[in-house]
């Protein structure tokens, strides 16, 4: 699907808000808790973090408050593999750092996420703070609607980025991850189909269509219809989630190659033992861009990116921590009917 690709130095490149996340203790509420363990987390970083514990080249586009936090956060990126070569510093007496609070549910108690977001530096972000070279740097740029959502300078900042990584040949990959909490559907709706154009690798929930985008009919006509609308989609992927509990979640996906006409789905891994969500969305536009990148195919893509959504929902933070090793056991205990190890040992 995406054989002859042109050698670069990175295989992908995002852009996004890297956060500070605090979170209660074991199931503490935020309301009551006195103490709280920080994290790094954004869904640009989840992504690009999580392809370079695969083994391919990534790098971070972001921007950092220049203190102690900032450092907090240039480490974590750095401990992932992941560059940190296109990152710029905010050294205004402004600077500051995003912040979210994630509190985690247990049944009939949901989880919460509180933001304090607000003029953080990288909404000041200015693609004047970059050099001309990037553009022809990757393979692949990902970014996400949450980027999109977090005011209109960096909007149209990020959108002249994705017009001018397109006109150098680079792929681009959008996850829509639609977040109410940042902007209205109507917004979202507007901002997403004008860039669609431009995009190679989308990245939807089936949610998301139906409800932000507005899209009637089966799933796989709906696919079908976007990439006609949109004749440089190669690949459209679909999670699909089913929540049993917050700690019992189903989860499987769909993915389409508009090429072939040609649509997968695996069988889903089911009650998946939920040990922090956050994140395994990106955990799995992680491994299907790994899977699309190193095997040109959506089967390949579809195993990749559901083991590695079902890794991460098993693992505290919001950056999946497992390599190639891990993912491909995963894969093969999940494809195989016989008895499975209950212990590596």
């Amino acid at each position: 699907m995406l054989e002859n690709l042109p050698q670069r130095e990175f295989d992908v490149l995002g852009i996004g808000e890297v956060m500070l996340r605090l979170s209660p203790e074991g199931k503490d509420r935020i309301s009551q808790s006195e103490s709280f363990e920080k994290r790094a987390g954004g869904s640009e970083l989840n992504v690009v973090s999580g392809i370079s514990q695969l083994g391919l080249r990534t790098g971070i586009v972001t921007r950092l408050p220049d203190n102690e936090i900032g450092k907090f956060i240039k480490n974590k990126i750095r401990y992932t593999g992941t560059s940190d070569d296109f990152v710029t510093y905010d050294t205004t007496p402004e600077k500051r750092l995003g912040i979210y609070y994630y509190e985690s549910g247990a049944y009939p108690r949901v989880s919460v996420v509180s933001y304090d977001r607000t003029d953080s530096s990288f909404v000041r972000f200015s693609l004047n703070e970059l050099d001309p070279k990037i553009y022809s740097s990757c393979k692949v740029f990902h970014l996400s609607g949450i980027t999109l959502a977090l005011g209109d300078s960096l909007r149209s900042q990020v959108i002249e980025m994705i017009r001018r990584f397109h006109e150098n040949g680079t792929l681009i990959s959008f996850d829509v991850n639609y977040r109410a909490a940042l902007w209205s559907e109507e917004e979202a709706k507007k901002t997403v189909e004008s860039i669609l154009p431009f995009v190679n690798l989308l990245f939807v929930s089936e949610e998301t269509l139906r409800r932000m985008l507005a899209r009637k009919g089966e799933l796989k006509e709906i696919h079908r219809a976007l990439a006609k609308e949109y004749p440089n989609l190669k690949m459209i992927a679909s999670t699909q989630r089913a929540v049993i509990s917050p700690t019992r979640h189903n989860f499987g996906s769909l993915v389409y190659d508009a090429a072939e006409d040609r649509h997968y789905a695996e069988e889903p891994y089911r009650e998946i033992e939920v040990v922090d969500r956050i994140g395994s969305g990106d955990a799995y536009v992680a491994g299907a861009l790994y899977g699309v990148l190193q095997y040109h195919d959506i089967e390949r893509a579809a195993q990749f990116g559901d083991a590695m959504s079902a890794i991460k929902n098993t693992i505290p933070g919001d950056m999946t921590v497992c390599d190639l090793h891990d993912v491909t056991r995963v894969i093969a205990a999940h494809l195989s009917t016989g008895p499975k190890n209950e212990m590596v040992r």
